[in-house]
């Protein structure tokens, strides 16, 4: 292949993901939190608010509360309400997993006048509490709304000395994508990887306490579970939060071997199991991917953290910028200038 054809490939698989609608809608967030000021801040609990997976607040000498709440995309919600009810339980599971923390319980805003909907998504949560070991103890019905949604709220505790924040990654640190490969393409939802259909409670837990494991040996500077942004996606979100920049070996990115999915697609997959972190050295990401393999997750160092502010990518000859983040914004909450 020539390298003109190489560099036009690479700069379109960055267009796709600059331009995927899970990144796109990220953007309005900055508006809301603009408007909300320092409303996070009220108060003398506040560790960590705007920008994070959760909440740190605290509440003791040795636990934080983590607190965090998803809606699920109306696209997902309109291809399949089952599998948007069970969403709703493994995002925010995972919002918790992703800061090192334990998750306790869920409550739910369900709005529908839909009878077999709401059903669906009732049944959905509850397939998904039985899957993650997570309980729904309470929420509101809204049965008369002109529109379909769901939205989950979860609480969760971490050690206040094992936190993993979207914002402390630094130059020089080594970013490594970890993904459960064992699984297959979502049939109503092509851009949903499913992997914890299949497993057992046993293993989720053992997947998701590896994200604990970390947090408490301190392996990480920063963190997040990939999510609706996709994986570059959402290390650009964790490169805007830590205002740095980065250069990723696209070809290292853990990926399935399925017939007829492009890199792009899976870029833009959201990942039952799936996190990006950033590490030290590359003895801290060896054992980080030794943590992951053993709970059956599939793990890589990708590239490197630099003082520049944008996201880059290489496929060993050709460079193209995904993200430039002194020009552009993902979700515009940066937490380092």
């Amino acid at each position: 292949m020539s390298d003109a054809k190489e560099r036009e490939e690479l700069e379109a698989l960055a267009r796709g993901v600059r331009d995927f609608d899970g990144v796109k809608r990220k953007r309005a967030i900055r508006d809301l939190v603009k408007r909300l000021g320092n409303s996070d801040r009220v108060g003398s609990r506040t560790i960590m608010g705007f920008g994070e997976d959760a909440a740190v607040l605290n509440v003791d000498n040795d636990t934080f509360i983590l607190l965090a709440v998803d809606g699920i995309w109306g696209r997902l919600l309109n291809a399949d309400p089952w599998w948007a009810g069970y969403c709703s339980v493994l995002v925010n599971v995972n919002d918790i997993a992703a800061m090192g923390g334990t998750p306790l319980a869920m409550v739910n805003l369900t709005s529908t006048r839909n009878r077999e909907i709401c059903g669906e998504l009732g049944r959905g949560m509850e397939d998904g509490v039985k899957k993650f070991g997570v309980p729904m103890v309470g929420g509101h019905l809204h049965p008369d709304t002109s529109y379909d949604a769901l939205d989950v709220g979860i609480i969760g505790t971490v050690k206040r000395d094992s936190v993993i924040v979207s914002s402390g990654a630094n130059p020089g640190d080594l970013v490594l994508v970890a993904i459960d490969l064992d699984g297959q393409i979502y049939p109503s939802y092509n851009l949903a990887w499913d992997n914890t259909t299949k497993r057992t409670p046993a293993e989720i837990k053992r997947q998701l306490d590896t994200m604990v494991e970390i947090g408490e040996k301190k392996l990480a500077t920063a963190g997040k579970d990939i999510s609706n942004p996709g994986t570059l996606g959402t290390l650009g979100m964790l490169l805007e939060s830590s205002g740095v920049g980065a250069l990723i070996e696209v070809d290292k990115i853990p990926r399935p071997d399925v017939e007829h999915m492009t890199l792009e697609h899976w870029l833009k997959m959201y990942p039952g199991t799936g996190f990006v972190l950033t590490v030290e050295n590359e003895e801290k990401g060896a054992e980080c991917i030794d943590i992951f393999g053993d709970a059956g997750i599939t793990a890589s160092l990708v590239g490197k953290i630099d003082n520049g502010k944008k996201l880059r990518i290489t496929n060993g000859a050709e460079t193209a910028t995904v993200f430039d983040l002194s020009k552009e914004i993902i979700t515009g909450i940066t937490h380092k200038e």
